[in-house]
């Protein structure tokens, strides 16, 4: 650092720092800076997208469960250690088994204890207490109950089986001695593929009727819109639980399936079609859009090509955010009644087992379904919220 002299106004010198960087010089210095620039000015909508979504850390942990619950749905046989309709009748009831590591001071590994079965002389109900006495360790990657993989392939692979000679109720069991953990296991992968199918197709709903109303407007406007305002005038649920209930009761569970799909997507476009209707109305009068239109390009291609891509980031996240609500419609019926009946299991018709006040408060262990939807809803929220906010990089 030196010091050199200067005047002031009033004539007096008076010395001001001049500091000198006496590290080597780096001459590709600028070059790296111009192109990480460069990089972030020539990248693309969507990556820009990424770069944003990334860094709103909750949605990024929220899409992670959410990729992770859809993967077990897709080895939902090899997770459960019991068949979905796998029955013991000598297990009515039994609550949840602990999972131990340590017995008598002695590292064992995961084991469970076994259950003693008792019965109460003036209620007449089971009490199952553990036996501490007998530790059973549980096998992992072991060949257990028989299964057919996706209803094609037979198989016998567990990550986790029972330990031989006893059972592993980690969940509790039901009224028929079903064990909770494989059945929730199982059920997840309908209560999660019913709000990807069904916003699939509100989805397509809402860009083909809300593209058609915003881009030629007039009669066709006026028809989608008083049909939109017709569907949202009526209030969900007991839309919901009528419909549900006109469904005819000789349909096969994979035909009531796509029944509440098909009812739930046609309930849940209009909001997304009024988004769709609104940008196009705004969009088509852009130069871009008048130029491909006296080029002679088709209504189709004009609305697909050039308008529906500018504002797709905002439609996704509007969508993403529309899942939850769907899988809560689901549970919402199947807990009615209304909706997914047996042999067909989802978590609402898991749910559905916990209508008696009575029944749940001796076993509270039916009730834990509700928590897989909980996580689900709030990891859907997070990862909206990301995307909605990533929709906008510039921002």
């Amino acid at each position: 650092m030196t010091d050199r002299p200067s005047d002031d106004t009033s004539g007096t010198p008076r010395r001001t720092p001049h500091y000198v960087n006496r590290e080597a010089w780096d001459p590709y210095v600028s070059e790296r800076l111009t192109a990480d620039q460069e990089k972030y000015y020539m990248a693309g909508q969507w990556k820009l997208m990424w770069w944003r979504f990334r860094r709103h850390r909750p949605a990024v942990a929220a899409m992670i469960f959410l990729a992770l619950m859809y993967f077990t749905t897709l080895i939902s046989e090899w997770i459960a250690p019991y068949d979905l309709h796998a029955r013991h009748s000598g297990y009515i009831f039994a609550p949840p088994q602990s999972v131990h590591l340590f017995h008598e001071g002695k590292f064992v590994g995961p084991f469970v204890y076994a259950l003693k079965t008792t019965r109460d002389l003036e209620t007449l109900q089971r009490i199952y207490t553990p036996d501490p006495t007998k530790p059973m360790p549980l096998r992992f990657f072991c060949s257990g109950a028989p299964y057919e993989f996706w209803g094609l392939v037979h198989g016998h692979f567990h990550f986790v089986c029972p330990p031989r000679g006893g059972q592993f109720f980690w969940l509790g069991t039901d009224r028929l001695g079903r064990d909770m953990f494989s059945r929730i296991v199982y059920a997840a992968r309908i209560s999660l593929t019913i709000g990807i199918i069904g916003i699939a197709l509100s989805f397509a709903l809402a860009l083909i009727l809300g593209g058609l109303a915003g881009y030629y407007g007039g009669w066709v406007d006026n028809v989608v819109q008083r049909l939109t305002e017709i569907i949202k005038s009526f209030p969900h649920l007991p839309l919901w639980l009528a419909l549900s209930a006109a469904l005819p009761i000789t349909w096969s569970p994979l035909l009531i399936y796509f029944g509440i799909t098909i009812i739930l997507a046609l309930l849940d476009w209009p909001s997304l079609g009024r988004a769709v209707r609104s940008k196009l109305l705004s969009l088509r009068e852009e130069d871009y859009a008048l130029a491909a239109q006296m080029m002679g390009a088709k209504p189709g291609r004009i609305i697909g090509r050039h308008l529906l891509p500018g504002f797709m980031s905002h439609l996704i996240a509007s969508a993403t955010l529309s899942i939850p609500s769907m899988i809560l419609a689901e549970t919402a019926l199947s807990f009615l009644g209304l909706g997914l009946r047996p042999p067909i299991t989802s978590w609402g018709v898991l749910l559905n087992e916990a209508t008696d006040i009575n029944v749940v408060a001796v076993n509270w262990w039916l009730m834990l379904p509700v928590v897989p939807v909980i996580l689900v809803i709030l990891a859907y929220q997070f990862m909206g919220d990301g995307m909605r906010d990533a929709a906008d990089p510039y921002a």
